[in-house]
């Protein structure tokens, strides 16, 4: 078994490069790191272009061995301790990480859903991996992003969603206004989340409904506003047991 240990080695150059948001977009890969997200991405039939395993945490056996027998099935690469630790962006790192292709992500909308979500320039990569995580959670397949959204390739984003970016077709358009009327169009409402509403996103009907969330600071954006049919806002249940609104972003 062949360790790598040199940083200038062409794979090390390519996985670093993976790291800037342009270079993920022209070669439409990205990373994934962590035990958990490269056995999903192996279980959700990810299409994996390469494997980078740390020597020194492969023998000292945090890494079980069904998933190094998994592994082997695939380009897999081997370097120091040192050098991992120059390629991951984890405080803690687990010692594996994988190249895997974005995907084929159509730019069509899907109509037979019954929810869609949008999200209205959220720029917090943690934010935007929990709010990916949680779609997922309640079956949502498909997510429409401006593109002054957060990069949901971002390493950080990915880690966030503990697996959902594997499940999800993420959309991005350059302009929400006109993918939502085209939505419209297929008899969805437009519902938008807003801190100056007193209805609950609790009291609604979902059917066929697209779900606006805004940037963190900002909101959901004057526009689409005013293109909604539904505004609601988001209580949060205190310890004194009273609704009150937290930021509807």
């Amino acid at each position: 078994m062949q360790i790598i240990s040199s940083k200038d080695n062409e794979q090390i150059k390519y996985i670093k490069k993976l790291k800037d948001k342009k270079f993920r977009d022209e070669t439409k890969e990205y990373l994934v790191e962590g035990i958990k997200l490269v056995k999903e991405a192996i279980e959700e039939n990810v299409t994996i272009k390469m494997i980078v395993v740390c020597e020194d945490c492969d023998n000292d056996g945090s890494i079980e061995q069904s998933l190094l027998y998994e592994i082997a099935k695939y380009n897999c690469i081997y370097v120091t301790k040192k050098l991992f630790q120059s390629i991951t962006d984890v405080v803690n790192p687990q010692g594996i990480l994988a190249v895997v292709e974005k995907g084929d992500n159509s730019e069509n909308i899907d109509y037979n859903e019954e929810i869609i979500l949008a999200l209205d320039g959220v720029q917090d990569p943690g934010n935007l991996g929990t709010i990916l995580r949680t779609a997922d959670s309640a079956a949502l397949k498909q997510i429409i992003l401006t593109g002054d959204c957060a990069d949901p390739y971002n390493p950080k984003v990915v880690r966030s969603t503990m697996g959902a970016i594997f499940r999800m077709n993420i959309i991005t358009t350059q302009n929400l206004q006109k993918t939502l009327q085209n939505v419209k169009r297929h008899k969805f409402e437009i519902m938008a989340t807003s801190l100056e509403e007193s209805k609950s996103i609790y009291e609604v009907d979902y059917r066929k409904k697209v779900i606006v969330i805004g940037n963190e600071s900002k909101g959901v954006s004057r526009e689409i506003q005013n293109m909604a049919d539904v505004k609601v806002k988001i209580p949060m249940l205190r310890k004194n047991r009273k609704f009150k609104c937290i930021c509807c972003s």
